[in-house]
């Protein structure tokens, strides 16, 4: 099994973060693992996206064409992304600012308002968090326990105080996809 993600949104949204606990996860599972990250030269508030590759077996190339998992986390994302996702894949969409849905009819797609659930959690830092939950919800690659494992271990010290908050935020957005998809 091989997995090809890809996560983007305005730098400052946490879209390399989100890409590397995930990366952390699959790794401390055992999992064969590429991480890219990418972002423009304006950093926060400019473009900013990582490809995340998750494999049982040796990965053949980290480059993501089409990804069979993305989250958007804001338009410009979706617009960019959408046309490339493979067939029957799964989108995560932060709907708190992406005012249209997506148009393939081929795609699972699920609707986070991840900003609202963030802001409601405290903390609108952790709307990538909240997408993270309902995309291995979702897409199966990995489970809720995994991540919060990695979160755990892989957070920097001086965050370790927000890992209540990470992993209720973690499982808001995994609920929140399990019942969409129900």
């Amino acid at each position: 099994m091989q997995t090809d993600l890809i996560i983007s949104g305005f730098g400052g949204q946490g879209a390399l973060f989100a890409g590397q606990i995930l990366a952390y996860a699959a790794m401390d599972e055992g999992l064969h693992v590429t991480w890219i990250p990418s972002y423009g030269p304006e950093m926060r508030g400019g473009t900013a996206h990582c490809t995340v590759v998750i494999s049982d077996d040796e990965i053949g190339s980290p480059l993501v064409r089409n990804p069979a998992a993305a989250i958007v986390l804001n338009q410009p994302s979706l617009d960019k992304y959408e046309p490339l996702m493979a067939a029957g894949g799964v989108l995560v969409v932060n709907s708190s600012l992406i005012p249209r849905r997506p148009q393939r009819t081929d795609l699972r797609v699920v609707e986070v308002p991840a900003n609202a659930l963030a802001e409601e959690l405290g903390n609108v830092r952790l709307a990538n968090v909240v997408a993270v939950g309902a995309l291995v919800a979702a897409a199966g690659v990995l489970s809720v326990e995994a991540v919060e494992r990695a979160l755990a271990a892989h957070l920097p010290e001086r965050h370790k105080h927000l890992l209540p908050a990470n992993s209720q935020a973690l499982r808001r957005g995994a609920a929140l996809a399990a019942a969409a998809l129900a």
